[in-house]
């Protein structure tokens, strides 16, 4: 079975920068692939490929990293428990107006891309209260406390909440004309952490060579908003990478040049986990959910 949170920490840590991948995993589980209709290739299509091995300089900059071997398309970290999906799960509670589970991304997923089907039927709502208290529960109590360790270590933390977004999610841009964003941060408009600190990850990002947008087309989801509290010295940002840039979509493979994109991602580490998160800095964001 996989594991629900792997913590990498440095021998010290020096760093106020938490780094997450909460979608690279890839373990999945017997019980799922018996239930599945799709095959494993279709279903790997919704991880964060890699992402997670593209966080592994972190230690060496003093910040720790956070991972899992938990799929998202089994458990999702980034939604919230009680997002249940009542088309997927017998006896889940009618969701209100709720996008990510109307689409079929609960925390227990419907779908993967494309709209496709993952299982065969429902699932029995106590198995979904088994995955969540089995894996949801450990891997959001370990990042909390560690964030909380990083805030009562040097006064303020910041979450970088790494993900990939599917290039086909930026056409949007090249139709009306922009120019294509390599990379989009994203604070909830502005709830989840502080000016000054989204402009210093992004002032990191551009002198590294990306194109980076903010908040468009993702503005962060379940974690930012639990974890970003500017207001309390808590920022949390969530980080979308083009997958382009170092993956082959359809075989979910690294390219060719993944170890020089590595490369390149562990200069942007070094250079965010050295960021001075200064209480001078503007924190009067309003810790509000802005979805």
């Amino acid at each position: 079975m996989p594991r629900a949170i792997e913590i990498h920490e440095p021998a010290e840590i020096t760093s106020p920068v938490v780094f997450a991948s909460p979608h690279s995993g890839r373990v999945y589980p017997a019980d799922m692939m018996a239930r599945a209709q799709v095959d494993g290739q279709v279903l790997r299509s919704s991880e964060d490929a890699y992402i997670d091995l593209l966080l592994g300089a972190a230690p060496a900059f003093g910040a720790p990293f956070v991972t899992t071997e938990v799929p998202r398309a089994y458990v999702d970290f980034n939604r919230a428990a009680d997002e249940l999906d009542p088309a997927l799960i017998e006896g889940a509670p009618r969701a209100g107006l709720n996008p990510r589970i109307a689409s079929g991304l609960g925390v227990l997923a419907r779908v993967v891309s494309n709209g496709r089907a993952i299982y065969r039927g429902k699932l029995p709502l106590a198995e979904a209260e088994r995955r969540i208290a089995r894996y949801w529960v450990p891997y959001h109590a370990g990042l909390g406390a560690l964030i909380e360790a990083q805030r009562a270590r040097f006064g303020q933390v910041l979450l970088c909440d790494m993900h990939s977004m599917p290039h086909e999610a930026l056409s949007g841009y090249t139709a009306r004309g922009g120019a294509r964003p390599d990379i989009v941060v994203g604070d909830r408009w502005g709830a989840s952490a502080s000016g000054g600190v989204v402009e210093q990850i992004e002032e990191v990002l551009r002198e590294a060579g990306f194109r980076v947008a903010r908040n468009a087309p993702f503005a962060g989801a379940y974690v930012t908003q639990r974890y970003g509290r500017p207001s309390q010295g808590m920022h949390a940002v969530q980080i979308e990478i083009d997958r382009a840039l170092y993956l082959d979509e359809r075989r979910v493979e690294p390219l060719p040049d993944f170890e020089g994109f590595r490369q390149l991602m562990a200069r942007v580490i070094g250079q965010l986990a050295a960021l001075p998160l200064a209480p001078e800095l503007d924190t009067g964001a309003p810790d509000l959910a802005a979805e």
